[in-house]
């Protein structure tokens, strides 16, 4: 119904429910982003015209339905009293709440008010050189997140403007230290000049190619786990999984394997063999307690978004260290990324993504490992130089279908394979590495000729025995030798 141009809110008396016809937002009161706005006008008013103005039971007869309308309750109105309608009959709605756009009148915010808390900005450095690693924005500009915070979000974090990274040609990932100054008011510092990215000039980083424009080969250089005669697990990881800079390796593992172990083991063994790998950890949905222990064992970059945090912090956290490894890799450099675990980042992404209307197998949105499989399969060596290593773990037996769905998604896309036995951990054997479901592609170009070729006959000697007896055997003969190319030699004179 429409009075005077102005269409209102009415009350059906029979049905007891709420009609509106031809509603609008400014008619009653709301800004569409659900504020309150001034621009409505007073239908109770309209109301008060249009009942006073009838003719009695006649103009009742002419309407089909008795419509009762709900009006302010105020004392502003020239009624004598609070409780009585301007025919003269009982107020119907005292005591109730009131209805339409008088529900809410009075109660929170000013109209067109929105509260914004004031950002906390207690400790943000303002001026001086500051350091971290720029995370983009879609819509161009960016953060220098810290490594004290583990690269998360901080509402001090100074802002890096857009016209700096045009400027620049700024990627996500890059290391850099600039002057920063003080920001707006109620903001962060922001970045005022750029001294370094990654440790080059800014022209001379102009200098490196894209990521996407180098040229991706197989990995021909080993990466040596081995740091003499324990641990065991890392002479078995040399001779049957060699792994190679530019690596893809996926280490299978069911609950209660030694998984955590495994990966302790070849962190400490690649910062001591080699110290030119920049090493980092990445723990997505992990323990804090897992965490700390990792950070205390482990002598590199330890990186951390725990099961105690947001989705949000392991979607950002998993792409950010990513795209860190890709400008290492892009400048000439080595980067080895043991992510842990690649199961529990397509978690987060099958939660991050939502729902698409088309789920697969346990609940898996067929959107969720696009971008997870992409990660994983950034890992690749140069043809020009540099090299980026991705060590990531997949679940399996945990008794979830997604997990299970998730592993077969991965399956056969990394170029190595380290699969764990549950039933040679159950019995104590360690390392408990399945060897016949474990190896490395093109494993010819990373090992030498004499060394492959003894590594043949020994992998043909185990796999003619059951998993028990093929590690009980190799851990024996190991001991037995201090180092693997002992061992190999005792091999070739005897096979």
């Amino acid at each position: 119904m429409e009075l005077n141009g102005h269409s209102y809110m009415s009350w059906s008396s029979q049905a007891g429910t709420m009609t509106a016809e031809n509603t609008q937002n400014d008619d009653f009161g709301f800004d569409p982003d659900g504020s309150f706005s001034d621009s409505g006008s007073s239908h109770a008013d309209v109301d008060t015209k249009d009942r006073s103005s009838g003719d009695g039971d006649g103009d009742q007869q002419k309407s089909p339905r008795k419509r009762r309308r709900r009006r302010r309750n105020s004392s502003g109105n020239g009624n004598p009293s609070n409780n009585v309608n301007p025919g003269g009959r009982p107020r119907q709605d005292s005591g109730r709440n009131q209805g339409g756009r008088n529900r809410q009148r009075n109660k929170g915010p000013r109209r067109g008010a929105k509260f914004t808390p004031a950002p906390n900005l207690e400790g943000a450095q303002t001026s001086g050189t500051i350091e971290g690693i720029l995370e983009l924005h879609p819509k161009g500009y960016g953060f220098i997140r810290s490594i004290e915070n583990d690269y998360g979000a901080q509402e001090i974090d100074p802002f890096v403007s857009s016209s700096l990274v045009e400027k620049y040609k700024l990627r996500e990932g890059i290391l850099i230290r600039g002057e920063v100054g003080p920001g707006n008011r109620g903001q962060g510092p922001r970045l005022q000049e750029v001294e370094t990215i990654d440790g080059r000039t800014p022209e001379e980083y102009e200098q490196i190619k894209n990521f996407d424009d180098l040229t991706p080969i197989n990995p021909f250089e080993q990466i040596k786990l081995e740091t003499g005669a324990m641990p065991i697990t890392m002479r078995v990881m040399d001779l049957l999984t060699p792994i190679g800079k530019g690596q893809r390796a996926l280490l299978v593992a069911p609950p209660r394997s030694g998984k955590t172990m495994l990966l302790q083991d070849i962190a400490n063994a690649i910062s001591k063999n080699h110290p030119e790998v920049h090493l980092i950890v990445l723990l997505i949905d992990e323990r804090p307690e897992e965490v700390t222990e990792m950070r205390r064992m482990v002598n590199g970059e330890v990186i951390a978004s725990s099961m105690d945090r947001e989705v949000e912090s392991h979607i950002r956290i998993s792409q950010l260290i990513i795209e860190r490894g890709k400008r290492l890799a892009e400048s000439g450099k080595d980067c080895v990324i043991l992510l842990d675990s690649i199961t529990r980042t397509a978690r987060a992404f099958n939660k991050w993504v939502g729902n698409s209307g088309r789920t697969g197998t346990g609940g898996l949105d067929v959107r969720a490992l696009d971008i997870p499989r992409k990660m994983f399969g950034t890992a690749r060596r140069f043809d020009e130089g540099g090299s980026l290593t991705v060590i990531a773990t997949a679940l399996i037996e945990t008794g979830s279908r997604m997990d299970d769905a998730i592993f077969q998604e991965f399956k056969g896309t990394g170029n190595m394979e380290l699969v764990l036995s549950r039933e040679l951990a159950d019995r104590r054997i360690w390392p408990a590495i399945d060897i016949s479901r474990s190896g490395t592609r093109r494993e010819e170009k990373i090992l030498g000729e004499e060394t492959l070729n003894s590594v043949i006959q020994l992998r043909r000697a185990l796999v003619s025995m059951n998993p028990t007896e093929a590690m009980t055997e190799l851990v024996r003969k190991l001991e037995m030798f201090s180092t693997n190319a002992e061992f190999l030699e005792r091999v070739r004179s005897v096979l």
